[in-house]
């Protein structure tokens, strides 16, 4: 609910395109003529702007409160919150009775247990709620209500069948799988860095707080790119429905890469890298202190009860 606002920011500064092409024309009408006007510069540096772009984290909170409402900064909260507890459950689930299973195997001191369980624990929660992420996508992207959304859906699943749910799929585990292995890891060696320098036996609030959101915020930046394809995949395929876009065999993630490249340029690849920051790192850090600390609460708990008379 706290960092929802974030997300949507990110989604929309992703999904916009460079407002002005280079070698490309757009029609310009002040009401009395029409004008033709060619981009001649590629930097969106023009006498004309183009509505609904924006220019950063703050200029697009500014612009969709004032054209859309505040209530647009909370698009596609309901399958956010109806991801949340499968995405967790599968996630938390797997990744401790991996760990406990690999530790059985390859011995407690193994540094690669955080990294194969990371990833593997990712890869069967992404896979389970990517339906729920296409839509929240969808949602964050456009305003639109339950019933235009469901029209989407059901066409698309219609035309092509229930596996067109899954599109971005393979680009959302090439940015949460390596996100994964990269926390895991990460914050498994601040945890034991940070315990050892206070002396503590078992993470504190305030260690496990620190460590996730450090972590998180590595994670993030490197796995980035892949967040920014996995939106234009997600959108594209809505744009060519509801606008009657015709859509080229581009599906692949380094096809997709390359033509975000070309079009907005390498900067392109990072598009909406403060707001995914600022979300990140709380997220993070709030998620493994509160599951850290009631992990902690019912081991000393269940301690307690098996040690009764």
């Amino acid at each position: 609910i706290l960092v929802t606002p974030l997300d949507v920011i990110k989604t929309r500064l992703q999904a916009q395109s460079n407002p002005f092409p280079k070698g490309k024309c757009f029609v310009y009408s002040n009401g009395l003529m029409d004008h033709i006007c060619v981009c001649e510069n590629g930097n969106s540096q023009a006498w004309y702007k183009k509505p609904g772009h924006f220019k950063g984290t703050l200029d697009a909170f500014v612009k969709i409160i004032q054209i859309e409402g505040i209530k647009s900064l909370w698009s596609g909260l309901p399958p956010t919150l109806v991801m949340a507890v499968p995405t967790t459950v599968v996630y938390f689930t797997c990744y401790d009775q991996l760990c406990e299973a690999l530790k059985s195997r390859l011995g407690k001191d193994e540094e690669h247990i955080p990294v194969l369980a990371g990833s593997l624990s990712r890869f069967g929660s992404v896979t389970v709620v990517s339906p729920l992420e296409l839509i929240r996508t969808r949602m964050q992207y456009h305003k639109l209500s339950y019933k235009q959304l469901y029209l989407c859906v059901s066409t698309k699943v219609a035309a092509d069948g229930w596996f067109s749910l899954w599109r971005g799929w393979s680009s959302t585990v090439l940015r949460d799988v390596p996100f994964s292995a990269m926390y895991w890891y990460n914050y498994e060696r601040f945890k034991k860095m940070m315990c050892k320098e206070v002396g503590a036996h078992e993470p504190t609030f305030f260690i496990a707080f620190t460590s996730g959101a450090a972590s998180g915020s590595i994670a993030a930046v490197i796995t980035h790119p892949f967040d920014v394809v996995k939106t234009h995949r997600q959108t594209e395929l809505w744009e060519s429905e509801t606008l009657r876009i015709p859509q080229r065999d581009c599906t692949s993630t380094w096809a997709v890469m390359k033509k975000i490249v070309a079009r907005n340029g390498i900067t392109g690849l990072f598009a909406g890298i403060t707001p995914r920051l600022f979300k990140v790192a709380p997220a993070c850090a709030i998620m493994i202190s509160t599951y850290e600390y009631g992990k902690s609460f019912f081991s000393h708990l269940n301690e307690k009860t098996i040690q009764r008379p």
